[in-house]
């Protein structure tokens, strides 16, 4: 299968940039990565970086990775990574566990990262991460057993307390749905029904991906700020 290019992404992009926003990629491994990202924000104005452990064979604070950091610092672009289980063939899960990112967080506090799929099987181990480092985000685009209510009632409610999201982790929790493998309407329907706060499922569904994407900005420097848990 041919990789999808950032510049392909850039063409979707331009067909509704009122609706889509871009993110870049590009193999850690790659000789000339550096170049390629570079290209991608500063020529492409591509938005984030993505990456993917699991299939590319990288840990967090690989020497291979910390370029890439540098240059996404330098713009104040922020990392999605794909975090937890994937279903794809080949891919590992050993080398997206949230806990394999706590010295990136630790390390550079100025780099928003997000751990998608809420780092599943890990969500207690993303919850911990997102506590301590206000600079880590997760996503809710996880869905591998039973139905979108079920499933993430037993994660949300069970696995982890859902006070935890309304009052301690609200602006740090994003809607993902991993469309088109599942259907985003269920998913944000699902997450409606788990019992949270108004203010939060706005939260959860906009601003913080919002905030995410964009900077704090302290006297000309980034930098993560703190914010009220209520």
């Amino acid at each position: 299968m041919t990789p999808v290019t950032n510049e392909e992404i850039k063409t979707l992009v331009d067909l509704a940039p009122d609706r889509f926003i871009g993110f870049a990629s590009v193999d850690p491994h790659d000789s000339d990565a550096e170049a390629k990202l570079d290209y991608a924000f500063g020529d492409l104005g591509l938005s984030a970086l993505n990456l993917h452990p699991g299939r590319q064979r990288f840990y967090p604070m690989d020497g291979c990775v910390q370029r890439l950091f540098d240059i996404c610092e330098s713009y104040n672009r922020p990392v999605m990574f794909h975090a937890g289980m994937s279903w794809e063939p080949h891919s590992l899960a050993k080398y997206g566990r949230p806990i394999e990112f706590e010295e990136l967080a630790e390390t550079r506090p100025n780099l928003r990262l997000c751990l998608g799929h809420f780092g599943w099987p890990w969500v207690e181990e993303a919850a911990m991460l997102m506590v301590k480092h206000p600079n880590v985000y997760a996503d809710t685009g996880l869905l591998y057993f039973d139905c979108a209510q079920e499933f993430f009632t037993r994660l949300f409610t069970q696995e982890i307390p859902i006070t935890w999201i309304d009052r301690s982790l609200r602006h740090q929790v994003m809607f993902g749905s991993d469309n088109p493998r599942f259907e985003q309407i269920r998913m944000a329907h699902a997450i409606d029904g788990l019992g949270l706060r108004e203010s939060t499922i706005e939260l959860i569904k906009g601003t913080n991906a919002l905030e995410f994407l964009t900077a704090w900005s302290s006297g000309g420097i980034w930098s993560i700020q703190p914010r009220s848990l209520f």
